[in-house]
This record gives C-alpha cells, structure tokens and sequence, in this order.
C-alpha cells in the first residue's frame, strides 16, 4: 500500500508542476528535456546492480526501453498542454480513466477476471473523459477540446500497458532502477532532438529558468514511475485493482489540489464527470 500511496502523491504532484510551467511562462519542452536527463541521472545514482553500458541493449527490456522512452516524452508534452488549457482535473481523469486499455491487456492476456461491473465502469469511464474536458461555453467541434484529453487518454493508457508488460516478463526488482533510468534517458534523447531542431530553425535559445523547472520535475518524475512499477510487482492483486486505486485516488487529488492551489471552475458536466469517473473506477475495482 506505501508504494500506492507513494506513487499517487508523486503523479499529482506532476501535474500541479506542469500547471505552475504555464503560470511562470516556462518553455515545457526545453523543461521535459531536462526533467528526463534528471530523472535519469537519478536512477543511475539509486541503482543497486552494477552493469557496462555496452550490455544493456542485451537486456531483454532494451527495445521495450527504447520505445517508451520516446513514448513518454511524447504523452508527457501533451499533458502539460492538456494541464494548462483544459485544467487539472479534464487532464488528469483523462490520463488515469486510461486504465481501460491495461484492464483489456489484463483480461486478453493474462486472462484476469471481467465481469458486468467492470464492463459498465469501462463504458462510463469513456464518458467520464468527455464530461470532463467539455467546458459550458463554446462548440467541442468548433475548439475542440476533446482532443488533447482524448490523445492523453490513449497515450497514458499505452504506456500503463506497457510497464505490465515489462513488469511481468522483462523487468527483475534488481533492475527497476536501471530500466526507469535507461527509458529516460531515451526520453531526453527524443526531447534533445526536437530541441536542436527548434534552435536550428527558430533560434529558440534555452534558458536557465527553464533548466531548473525541468529539475524541479524530473526528481518527482523518477520515483513516480519507481513507485508505479514496485506497485505492480504486487504478488496478489490483479493489476486491474491496482490501477483503479491508484488512478481514482489521483483524479480526486488533482481535482482537490486545481481546485485549491490555482482557483479552478468546476461546472456542473465537469462534476457530473468526476462523480462519473469515481463510479467508474469502482465498478471497475469490484
């Protein structure tokens, strides 16, 4: 339970940092790329098992590595976009109602049980996403603000599909800090590119401020993923259980810190969302 609770205030406090980038006018790229280049050298620095760096594309999570890390940079910038236009909690239920397509791979592959709850709580959840990020004024067609929830929503949702794969198949407790530092790093590899491809073409210069936003969220970033895997290498509970804790929890904090910390407008279909949210991953866990 530590590592539940662990990795839910992590991830809340994530979202809370990428709220602050656009209140301090930070340049969420250039902050992402730093933050992984951080949250890397940490896991390097916490790793309890010795390796050559040479060997690690012989580790069978390498490629699955590889893949994320450009994965999560990409899920990560669509984030802080959703946070700053579409608010805190759109954003978040968004990103943990995501727990859909992990319960589909649990039940399709590892064959955990999908009874008439879970069912109902998957179909809500998707309506859950809608009512959250739908504002009172305005035509969704028209500004669209489906979209950035809808693309957090699927990307988040892969990216949990993937830590149960590589948690159960790949990924050995010795080697979470190594795996979590690797995807990282080609995170920030990803992020380094585009980067360089915005100074060359418009002259974006980096800056200090932005460096040190990235610092400031790549220390949490790491251990929230660090937490999320310890949590998962629970031996008892399906993973289905464990996500939805885990996920409710973090739409609720979310919408309490928004709430709190930066003033945010809950209209009625935005509550009925939430409420829609927690029925949801409740049917989901029973």
């Amino acid at each position: 339970m530590i590592y539940i609770l662990c990795s839910v205030g992590l991830n809340s406090l994530l979202f809370v940092i990428l709220k602050w980038f656009n209140h301090f006018n930070i340049n969420t790229l250039q902050a992402l790329v730093v933050n992984y280049l951080t949250a890397a050298c940490i896991g390097f620095l916490f790793s309890y098992e010795t390796f050559e760096i040479a060997e690690l594309p012989n580790k069978t999570w390498y490629w699955g590595s590889f893949f994320m890390g450009f994965l999560f940079i990409s899920v990560f910038y669509l984030t802080a976009l959703a946070s700053q236009r579409n608010g805190l909690s759109a954003t978040s239920v968004a990103s943990k109602m995501s727990v859909v397509i992990p319960i589909t791979l649990g039940v399709i592959i590892y064959k955990e049980s999908l009874g008439g709850y879970k069912i109902i709580g998957i179909i809500l959840a998707l309506a859950a996403v809608y009512f959250t990020s739908k504002k009172e004024e305005g035509k969704i067609n028209q500004n669209k603000e489906w979209l950035l929830p809808a693309l957090v929503f699927l990307g988040a949702g892969t990216i949990d599909a993937s830590l149960k794969i590589m948690q159960n198949h790949h990924v050995t407790i010795e080697e979470i800090a190594v795996f979590s530092s690797h995807t990282f790093f080609m995170a920030f590899v990803a992020g380094s590119c585009l980067i360089g491809y915005q100074l060359v073409k418009n002259n974006k210069a980096i800056k200090i401020r932005n460096c040190m936003a990235g610092v400031l969220l790549g220390i949490p970033n790491y251990f929230s993923l660090y937490f999320m895997i310890r949590m998962l290498n629970h031996p008892t509970w399906e993973s289905s259980t464990i996500f939805t804790i885990h996920n409710v929890a973090i739409v609720i904090l979310t919408t309490l810190l928004g709430i709190i910390l930066f003033k945010e407008k809950i209209n009625l279909r935005n509550s009925i969302g939430i409420l829609i949210a927690i029925i949801a991953i409740v049917l989901v866990t029973f």
